[in-house]
């Protein structure tokens, strides 16, 4: 692991972090559906209704805004779905809605999920006129023949040329590779790897291809018509990612995420450190403060159903479930050991009511699963990293 020097944050060990309050809109909809992908997208052909759809996330933005009241907006994210698909007049007018009901922070982070496949230079500069300033490009590999067989529809060049219209429209640029992919060896990631931090700015999402559930991928799978590099293989690919990134000055600051010290996604670490945020459009999740109690919320995933609730009741909500301090706690080791910042021990002590039990974190620390950062603060190590629901488990226990 980097030292606490290098971690996500300019804040001492001990210091309390506070986690910040971001606003996640999903857009479901794709030109296509990825083999691998679990994700709630939906595929369109007869098009889609923009300035319906919109009207109904204002809708539902403003209807979270008068239960939950004021907040400061740190940070913005437009996920997928594939959001690049919408025209930057409906970007504009999600991002006004939400400056409209809450607060935004001057340096808010605004960022939009893009394909390459639907980059366009005038598409982007309209983007960054309506707000966006950082955009995550879902690259996913540099070769071709990977590309297809990940049902993406760009090709390398195409990512290429995306990555540098990003480079030249937005403040901050990341992209998002997958590793472990059928027949991948570690000498072929590290070199396409290496070709990548080449190409990045100052974030790279590395992601090991996992079976999901429902997928093409788990049907091909199952079929014994798609092999995968087994867990030892895997390992050493997870050894190479973090390697040659540390190398790169791109060093882990959560599992999958690698990025210079001062460019991590603060989106995410709003949700990786507990922190508070409203999901808005179809199949978006929450966790919202209400009247001292931690809500999750979700929304109707299938996006019509999801427009007829808004449009009909002010929201999209299929379910909105208090937390206990039990379940509130342990979601936040869960996020929380992720990062290489670790969790606070005085936070999880005022979330669960009860502090760690001592002999568990005592012997988690002792099989170097788990280490101490100070008196406050612990971190899972790289191995406790790559088994983390099992060191969870046994803390949560």
């Amino acid at each position: 692991m980097v030292t606490p020097a290098d971690a996500a944050s300019d804040h001492t060990p001990d210091e309390p972090i506070d986690p910040g309050f971001g606003v996640y809109v999903h857009w479901p909809f794709c030109a296509s559906k990825c083999p691998y992908c679990d994700f709630n997208s939906h595929v369109r052909r007869e098009g889609v209704d923009q300035v319906r759809f919109a009207a109904a996330l204002v809708a539902e933005l403003k209807q979270t805004a008068a239960r939950i009241g004021p907040r400061r907006v740190d940070s913005i994210f437009l996920g997928g779905g594939t959001p690049s698909l919408m025209d930057p007049a409906t970007v504009g007018t999600v991002l006004d809605a939400v400056a409209s009901v809450w607060t935004l922070a001057p340096d808010a982070e605004i960022t939009m999920e893009a394909n390459p496949s639907s980059v366009e230079a005038e598409r982007f500069r309209g983007y960054r006129a309506a707000g966006v300033n950082r955009v995550s490009l879902g690259v996913q590999a540099l070769n071709d023949a990977d590309l297809r067989a990940l049902g993406r529809l760009h090709s390398a060049d195409e990512a290429l040329a995306a990555v540098e219209i990003a480079r030249a429209t937005f403040p901050r640029l990341s992209f998002d590779l997958i590793y472990a992919r059928p027949g991948q060896t570690p000498a072929l990631w590290e070199a396409e790897l290496r070709a990548a931090l080449a190409r990045a700015s100052d974030h790279l999402s590395l992601y090991q291809l996992t079976i999901e559930p429902g997928t093409m991928f788990e049907k091909l799978y199952e079929a014994g018509k798609l092999q995968i590099p087994d867990e030892d293989v895997a390992a050493e690919l997870f050894a190479v990612t973090q390697a040659v990134c540390d190398e790169a000055g791109r060093p882990a600051y959560e599992i999958s995420n690698h990025a210079a010290p001062g460019a991590e996604c603060r989106h995410n670490l709003v949700y990786w450190r507990y922190g508070e945020y409203a999901g808005i459009g179809p199949g978006a999740h929450g966790r919202l403060i209400v009247d001292g109690r931690r809500h999750a919320t979700a929304t109707a995933r299938e996006p019509e159903k999801w427009l007829s609730r808004v449009e009909s009741w002010g929201d999209g909500v299929d379910t909105d479930d208090v937390l206990t301090p039990e379940e509130s706690a342990d979601e936040m080791l869960l996020m929380g050991l992720r990062l290489v910042e670790g969790i606070d021990l005085r936070r999880y002590r005022a979330i669960a009511g009860r502090p760690l039990d001592p002999s568990r974190l005592a012997d988690l620390i002792a099989h170097g699963m788990v280490e101490r950062l100070g008196p406050h603060r612990v971190r899972a190590t790289r191995e406790g990293a790559f088994v983390l629901d099992a060191v969870v488990a046994d803390l949560a226990a």
